[in-house]
């Protein structure tokens, strides 16, 4: 990679930077739907979107040193924090019961639209005109496209006349004290965690790794773009199915596919046996997030 090679950092060390990230999103989650209950989703968002700006602009100006680098990636999780996925899915099920999976499926599909985009967008601009300017490019991204759309359409439910029947149901629900004592939580957090510790080493490095199998960067970002897809398919297909379903034996199926992805990319694969990886991988990643909403507001409601 361009930064890699121009601060002779080892992948292992630019890579460590996700860490930092991945750790700072699990101290801040909790602390963004605390925030979400108290001052609603639309604030929420916007600041997010406004802070992994900056937070992206601020990855654009290292020096070579790793703690900017790994400062750069822990602000992007902490300032970014609003743009999580459930200062999204919150909203959706605070409006929609009936047909709630398929809900969840379609609005939250925009990652991976954004999975198909934005790889190829990077290595184009990485390629024509710098990692620096890559960053700069990214962190347009939020603040002047999602910014302006967040502003003018996103505008959740905040009474029970506007949410109806969903708007009763955002009142009732466990408490958090009583959620955590119950055993249906430990099992889906064990399990969300899990399947997202396991995707976020591999979908990373997909890229450095076909590369390094002499595979041009744009060719390898096609097998990123071909997990943006199966993101869309999982999100749609497990949206309706959960709602068809009994919704834990569709989690089971779907969680287990990348047991099959981490197979396929055992060795040296090609490029094709990469690329059907790379689909499994995201049909499950797809499907991670809608599981976790629906499972959640199923049976913990959505009063906490």
């Amino acid at each position: 990679m361009p930064i890699t090679e121009e601060f002779g950092w080892s992948r292992a060390e630019f890579q460590l930077a996700l860490l930092f990230s991945t750790g700072t999103g699990v101290i801040t989650a909790p602390l963004v739907g605390i925030v979400i209950d108290k001052v609603g989703a639309r604030v929420v968002a916007l600041s997010g979107l406004v802070g992994l700006s900056c937070a992206l602009i601020l990855a654009a100006f290292q020096n070579g040193e790793l703690w900017m680098l790994y400062f750069a990636y822990t602000a992007m999780a902490f300032l970014g924090a609003g743009t999580i996925p459930v200062t999204w899915t919150r909203a959706i099920t605070s409006i929609f019961v009936a047909q709630r999976g398929l809900a969840l499926g379609i609005m939250l599909s925009g990652t991976g639209i954004c999975a198909i985009t934005v790889p190829q967008l990077t290595v184009w601009l990485t390629s024509e005109y710098g990692w620096r300017t890559a960053y700069l490019g990214l962190a347009a991204l939020p603040t002047l496209l999602a910014g302006p759309l967040v502003y003018f359409f996103f505008k959740p439910a905040t009474s029970v006349e506007e949410g109806s029947e969903a708007a009763i149901a955002s009142e009732q629900g466990m408490t958090f004290s009583e959620a955590i004592r119950g055993y249906r939580f430990w099992v889906l957090l064990t399990s969300i965690f899990l399947v997202y510790i396991a995707m976020s080493g591999m979908v990373p490095n997909l890229i450095p790794a076909l590369q390094d199998q002499g595979i041009p960067a744009q060719k390898a970002a096609t097998a990123i773009s071909i997990f943006g897809i199966a993101v869309i398919a999982g999100r749609l297909v497990v949206g309706y199915l959960v709602d068809k379903l009994w919704a834990p034996g569709v989690a089971a199926v779907a969680i287990s596919l990348p047991v099959i992805g981490s197979l396929m990319l055992v060795g040296a694969p090609g490029f094709f046996i990469a690329c059907v990886a790379a689909a499994f991988l995201g049909f499950a990643a797809g499907a991670e997030l809608d599981l976790m909403a629906f499972l959640a507001a199923k049976y913990f409601g959505l009063l906490h």
